[in-house]
């Protein structure tokens, strides 16, 4: 009978297994678009405070997926944000 050294025992596990974040999850999201909802702010490229929620720190757009902007809010802030950077507003 062959014996299993506890040490040299390889275990099962997927190396993918650790990137949580850049699986699907398997539900979809139940949050709802903080724009959309009652006395939402108005999305405008002089609106700086709220532009700046949706960048990151190097200057790109966050995506919807994990701002759960619905799309065409994503569109408009995208836009806006755009507009922004050209004037040097941020």
């Amino acid at each position: 009978m062959k014996r299993k050294n506890k040490k040299f025992q390889r275990k099962n596990v997927n190396s993918l297994s650790k990137l949580s974040l850049f699986q699907k999850s398997d539900g979809k999201f139940s949050k709802r678009c903080p724009l959309s909802t009652k006395n939402a702010p108005i999305i405008d490229y002089k609106n700086i405070s709220l532009l700046k929620k949706y960048m990151s720190d190097n200057g790109k757009i966050i995506s919807s997926k994990i701002t759960s902007v619905s799309f065409n809010k994503q569109k408009k802030l995208t836009r806006e944000i755009k507009k922004a950077k050209v004037l040097g507003l941020v």
